[in-house]
């Protein structure tokens, strides 16, 4: 560990800082969630499903360890490699990993290079095998597949990085799919910068439709999605595997034109109140191959003349109004808290290595980091905190100050007596403890 001599301040030159503290931790929180994890079975799940090839003859840290300190090395807000560093002797974490000493960076850094495509799809079906675990636990009646696109910056010479036109900017274009209920993040798929929203969209969805289908019968499943993923092979899909689907249209004059048919522009009746409509109608493009329930929102907004049109595609029954259906649609905005949360507090935007599979990689293991939070404080979390964001989870249950003391049998971690958010600490422990998860 790093020392500093001790500095005074020169607002008070009697107090004095150093970093030479000994076996004190910043992180006592990480030790909720390896109890969590322990309690999910997530470590041991995704340790049997993944197998690097390890071309290693001696070696001191797994894969095994090594793929562990990095979740929770991205859940406590060391996402870089070189963190580890200063993480070394960290009492917490050679305690939650079972270790004497993390992994140093160049450890971390020759780790990547291990993953290949099969160890993508070995992340996938872990991943599948933890939802699908949570999700009888909380015995869900629905799940909603919100479709979406998003972009990851490059600032380097990365492989496959373009320019894409939409975002105005160099890198990747992942295809991501979250369960709009719960905020589970179901799939990701790392994509070059430059392909379209919708590119590969049927091949990337249908594992997961029938996926659920075969496994969860019971459960209805539907997909929303913005105009970008608005191609017919995805109707199809859903309609032969009976799934309910509401995805937006792209306007066009032929839709303008029925749009036009139920609420021409004409002068309101007052000028001063917004003027909203839904309605339905039957509709055909020319690429699809049977005509279509459309639902048209008509919004014309106080003080303006004419009418603006959005148009949803969908195969929902008569037994949803138009107006249910929109409202259904709208609730989709959720996804972009998903997306920055997944950003902003696991690092899945940073696409920082010259491979495309180490990428990818990295990637996966935000994924997996962003669920195991997720399922800690949708499955512990008291109502009116389920949708806590990571940073203030942070601030409070990770970041807590601790002292260890050894005795001959036991550990004792000494919280500080200070820690403001002490009682929710505490409640969340007892409530981890008292799960049950089959």
């Amino acid at each position: 560990m790093a020392t500093l001599p001790q500095i005074s301040l020169d607002f008070n030159r009697q107090i004095k800082l150093s970093n030479d503290g000994g076996s004190l931790s910043s992180d006592t929180g990480a030790f909720l969630f390896k109890e969590f994890d322990v309690k999910l079975g997530f470590s041991q799940t995704v340790a049997k499903h993944l197998h690097l090839k390890d071309t290693r003859s001696h070696w001191i840290h797994s894969n095994e360890k090594l793929f562990g300190q990095k979740i929770y090395q991205i859940i406590a807000g060391y996402a870089e490699d070189d963190a580890a560093d200063h993480l070394t002797d960290d009492p917490i974490f050679t305690q939650v990993l079972g270790q004497g000493a993390l992994a140093s960076q160049p450890s971390l850094s020759r780790f990547w290079p291990r993953f290949n495509p099969e160890a993508m799809i070995q992340l996938q079906q872990a991943n599948q095998e933890l939802l699908d675990k949570v999700h009888r636990h909380r015995k869900a009646e629905a799940i909603i597949f919100d479709l979406d696109s998003t972009h990851a910056d490059t600032y380097g010479n990365q492989c496959d990085a373009a320019y894409n036109a939409h975002y105005g900017t160099v890198g990747f274009h992942p295809l991501v799919a979250f369960d709009g209920i719960t905020g589970d993040f179901l799939k990701a798929q790392l994509r070059p910068g430059n392909v379209y929203t919708s590119n590969g969209v049927v091949d990337f969805i249908r594992p997961l439709i029938e996926h659920y289908n075969e496994q969860f019968p019971e459960t209805t499943p539907f997909i929303r999605g913005d105009s970008g993923f608005a191609v017919p092979a995805l109707y199809e899909l859903c309609e032969k595997e009976s799934v309910y689907y509401v995805i937006r249209l792209k306007s066009n004059a032929i839709l303008q034109c029925l749009a036009e048919e139920y609420h021409p522009s004409s002068t309101p009746s007052d000028s001063t109140k917004t003027e909203y409509h839904v309605s339905e109608t039957t509709y055909q493009a020319k690429k699809w191959d049977k005509p279509r329930k459309v639902v048209i929102q008509s919004a014309r907004p106080a003080g303006e003349l004419f009418f603006t049109h959005t148009f949803f595609v969908t195969n929902f029954t008569d037994v949803f109004s138009p107006e249910a259906i929109v409202r259904t649609y709208q609730k989709r905005g959720t996804m972009e808290n998903y997306i920055k949360e997944a950003k902003n507090g696991f690092g899945f935007d940073r696409m920082n290595s010259h491979s495309y599979q180490v990428n990818e990689a990295k990637m996966m293991l935000s994924l997996l980091a962003y669920n195991l939070v997720n399922w800690l404080r949708t499955l512990t979390f008291p109502e009116g905190q389920k949708k806590m964001q990571i940073q203030t989870i942070r601030t409070r249950l990770v970041k807590v100050a601790s002292k260890l003391v050894k005795s001959g049998r036991s550990l004792y971690f000494k919280l500080s007596s200070s820690f403001v958010y002490q009682d929710f600490f505490w409640k969340i422990l007892a409530r981890i403890q008292q799960l049950k998860i089959e």
